[in-house]
């Protein structure tokens, strides 16, 4: 037997909503990664939606462990904290990367360099 049968029901009704809108949140994020045509547009789809579905499934879990065991919920915050931070930074670096590389291998369709005003040379 588990011990979540003790949770109140008001708290499971919460606990229950978030990790369906957490899960549905990272599905869609899953599902833009399958849809969308190149690699500047998949950056996005996963890196918000799957950071709003972790954020969401660890707010379940904080709001479950609290109402059951009265414990701190520092575990969750770090997910959290690190899952912020961690995404957009992951997102600028392989876009990042990519651009030069697209650059680099002179692809069609990649904006050039932008030359500062006043700055000589051929474009």
């Amino acid at each position: 037997m588990s011990h979540l049968t003790d949770l109140p029901t008001w708290a499971a009704v919460f606990v229950c909503g978030l990790l369906l809108f957490g899960a549905a949140m990272a599905l869609i994020g899953s599902l833009g990664l399958l849809r969308l045509s190149n690699f500047y547009e998949r950056l996005h789809a996963p890196t918000i939606a799957t950071s709003g579905g972790t954020i969401l499934i660890c707010l379940a879990s904080m709001l479950c462990f609290a109402v059951l065991q009265s414990r701190w919920i520092f575990h969750e915050l770090l997910i959290i904290f690190f899952v912020t931070v961690t995404t957009p930074v992951t997102l600028a670096l392989l876009g990042q990367a990519a651009l030069y590389r697209d650059r680099f291998e002179e692809q069609d369709g990649v904006p050039r360099k932008h030359k500062p005003e006043g700055e000589k040379g051929t474009d």
